[in-house]
């Protein structure tokens, strides 16, 4: 049974049959999969429920993942996958992306259960909570070294592209309806940002 406590954070208590939130190991972790539909992200010995996505979220989620699949492919730069699809930051903080891309080098780099290391994470604000995206993670995977990420806004119909630079993100460009989305990591890589909002 899920339990939310009530606070303005995306943090979740479960009932007595699991352990307090700040005393949940990995393996724990790993055995909600079984037990529960929910998205579900590990943050030093706490999980955190995240709100299942609207049919608005998967709908850009799906048509961003046909487009950078076909380029991948196209051009055998590696492997692309979708949540939830586990990526370990490190020790003690594991994400779940809406899209991440992995490179060959990259693709060595992984157990069953997650990924060591990837190239670009991309993710889809959710309005309940767009600082998780915007704040949160952009400090995260700039920790982890991941050198590109990707954050869409539906609100404002952008996308805002992020490259690592000595450790931090530097903001490769926002752009909006009209603007056609370059990336530096994905060479010849384009997206009219229109199309992924129609």
């Amino acid at each position: 049974m899920l339990k939310q406590i009530e606070t303005h954070e995306p943090v979740w208590e479960i009932a007595t049959l699991f352990p307090a939130q700040g005393d949940w190991t990995i393996d724990d972790y790993l055995d909600l999969d079984a037990r529960t539909n929910h998205l579900i992200e590990y943050s030093e010995g706490r999980i955190e429920l995240v709100t299942m996505p609207s049919i608005e979220h998967q709908t850009i989620a799906g048509f961003l993942y046909q487009l950078l699949a076909a380029y991948i492919f196209k051009h055998g730069l590696g492997y692309i996958y979708f949540a939830p699809t586990k990526v370990k930051l490190w020790e003690g903080k594991i994400r779940e992306p809406d899209i991440l891309y992995v490179s060959h080098a990259n693709y060595i780099k992984r157990t069953k259960q997650w990924f060591e290391a990837i190239d670009l994470a991309v993710e889809i604000i959710s309005p309940d909570d767009p600082n998780r995206d915007l704040q949160e993670k952009r400090r995260e995977y700039a920790q982890a070294g991941i050198p590109e990420y990707w954050i869409i806004d539906p609100r404002n119909q952008t996308i805002m592209i992020l490259t690592l630079e000595n450790g931090q993100y530097k903001n490769h460009g926002t752009f909006g309806n009209g603007d056609t989305a370059t990336s530096p990591l994905l060479t010849n890589f384009t997206l009219q940002v229109s199309s992924l909002f129609q």
